[in-house]
């Protein structure tokens, strides 16, 4: 684990999801960037549990909401995309305790469980975007909270309640500020346009750029009206939550299409901050060795065009053995490319070969970029010693099969989509061969253990 303090400013305009956007997404694409080089350092921090402030949470006037829910679930479907799903756990543990927290430093605190129009457990489009991008796969735990119309002090003073409720539970919590800056940058701005939209995203991001939260308390409320802004309020908790820690704050991107402003930064201790711009960073928490191998070997391969040399292997890793490594984006193949038996003296090295052909020298394919490197889903096989096999012996959700005749063999692994039956498996196998229909073969079949 490296440093004790983690805070994301995330933006949360959905068209910068994949499945709402599509191709009008690459608009945000400076905060698409910065959004996947906040998660590198949110699953490098591995943090016990999310503490998320949306501003399209429900909201009290006179209060701050904590949702004390032990699971949550939303999607994007009012933004035609239904697919676009997260459902983490919560953690009404901590929950509990931010809400003690805040009572014992006479802050006014409602759980949604209070008022049945608070909707418990429900996600918000300002939680579900920064999470598409943060925490898609629901990893870590979650408590959502909502802003107030109290004082910007109060929200200060919240921030610290949560901060004093990570530590009295001994949680690693990383605070994520949801928010976007004025809605008034431009003449065509869906809430009309002020010259003062822009004064007024260039003192946030300055005061946030340097880390000094206690100006935003002190911009010029006029200035914050005309704004139209919906983020300060989440970024002046963010700044309660940080108070007294080593975290330094680095505003990665602020653009403005459509004009509204979108800022994206982190906080967190200088040893993290560095890991920025390493392709060789920490990959999400929940890859397994090989898994996580095979994802560095790409990101440097895609960014730097570099092939990474392994650190000294131990355990499997240290083995010989044939593997496969197959490549899934939104749930289609993406590339799939794999030795029967080792090549390589190690197994790490093997899959970091494996893991570089597969994302650009599939044939089926053209050669993965670096902006696909987000939400690409990665599978190991590692290759057991193949067996003499007749049809009787194969079972294709337990054994994978290859299949020869004369110098031609055909391998299918196991336990794939759609390959239901023996035969469905030996004739893939077959074709992926050239081996005509009625010719004779020899049949083989191996064990694998699969790594996601």
């Amino acid at each position: 684990m490296i440093g004790n303090t983690l805070g994301i400013i995330a933006p949360h305009p959905p068209i910068m999801v994949p499945e709402v956007g599509g191709e009008r997404a690459r608009v945000t694409s400076a905060s698409i960037e910065s959004m996947r080089k906040a998660a590198r350092l949110l699953h490098a921090f591995a943090p016990d549990t999310i503490v998320l402030m949306s501003p399209h949470a429900p909201v009290v006037r006179d209060a701050f909401v904590v949702d004390t829910s032990d699971r949550y679930t939303g999607d994007l479907g009012q933004f035609g995309a239904r697919e676009a799903r997260i459902a983490p756990a919560g953690d009404p543990e901590l929950a509990q305790a931010i809400i003690d927290a805040a009572f014992h430093a006479d802050l006014a605190v409602i759980t949604r469980f209070d008022h049945p129009a608070l909707e418990p457990g429900v996600l918000d489009h300002g939680a579900l975007v920064p999470l598409s991008f943060l925490d898609r796969k629901g990893e870590f735990p979650l408590v959502e909270v909502s802003l107030s119309f109290l004082p910007l002090s109060a929200h200060r003073r919240f921030g610290e309640a949560i901060a004093s409720a990570a530590a009295t539970l001994g949680r690693r919590v990383a605070f994520v500020a949801s928010g976007d800056c004025s809605h008034r940058l431009t003449r065509d701005a869906p809430a009309g346009y002020t010259p003062r939209g822009a004064v007024f995203d260039d003192a946030l991001v300055e005061a946030l750029d340097r880390g000094d939260y206690p100006a935003l308390e002190h911009l010029d409320p006029t200035l914050v009206e005309e704004a139209g802004e919906c983020g300060l309020r989440s970024f002046v908790t963010l700044g309660g939550f940080l108070g007294g820690t080593d975290a330094h704050t680095r505003v990665l991107s602020h653009e403005g299409p459509w004009g509204v402003g979108y800022a994206t930064g982190v906080a967190a201790s200088p040893e993290l901050l560095a890991m920025l711009d390493s392709a060789d960073a920490p990959q999400p928490a929940g890859d397994s060795a090989p898994v996580a191998l095979a994802r560095r070997a790409i990101a440097a391969y895609l960014r730097e065009r570099r092939i990474i040399t392994p650190p000294a292997p131990e355990g499997l890793l240290a083995e010989r053995h044939g593997a496969f490594v197959s490549l899934h984006r939104q749930g289609a193949l993406r590339g799939c490319i794999g030795t029967i038996a080792p090549t390589a003296p190690t197994l790490a090295e093997e899959i970091v070969h494996n893991a570089i052909q597969a994302a650009t020298a599939d044939p089926r394919f053209p050669a993965m970029t670096a902006d696909e490197l987000e939400g690409l889903d990665i599978s190991v096989d590692v290759l057991h010693e193949p067996e003499p096999a007749t049809l009787e012996d194969l079972d294709p959700r337990v054994w994978g099969v290859i299949v020869s005749a004369d110098w031609r063999r055909g391998l299918l692994l196991p336990d794939l989509e759609g390959v239901h039956t023996v035969e469905q498996q030996v004739a893939i196998a077959r074709q992926k061969a050239g081996i005509r229909p009625g010719e004779r073969v020899r049949l083989e079949r191996f064990a694998v253990d699969r790594y996601h």
